[in-house]
């Protein structure tokens, strides 16, 4: 597993995590996730704030992380609920 040393690097991906979190309770799909943290990747890539291999070990833990369907619980605490009803 890449591990997050620069607590910058740790800051956003708890950051990241947290959105795609809410974002997900509000029933939003899969793709739209991986859309929303390529945004904010490619923002912070652009910001240069966080050196090249940290930049890199971000990336790819969340591309990790965001497929990982156990990474979120539905809205109701349950994970097999997280995709199951419409956007209100």
């Amino acid at each position: 597993m890449t591990a997050l040393q620069n607590p910058d690097a740790i800051r956003h991906f708890q950051s990241l995590c947290d959105a795609c979190q809410s974002l997900a309770s509000r029933y939003h799909s899969p793709s739209e996730l991986r859309l929303y943290a390529d945004g904010y990747l490619h923002a912070l890539r652009r910001t240069e704030l966080l050196d090249p291999i940290s930049q890199r070990r971000l990336e790819e833990l969340v591309d990790r992380w965001i497929l990982d369907p156990s990474s979120f619980i539905g809205p109701d605490g349950d994970l097999r609920t997280l995709y199951e009803r419409s956007r209100n």
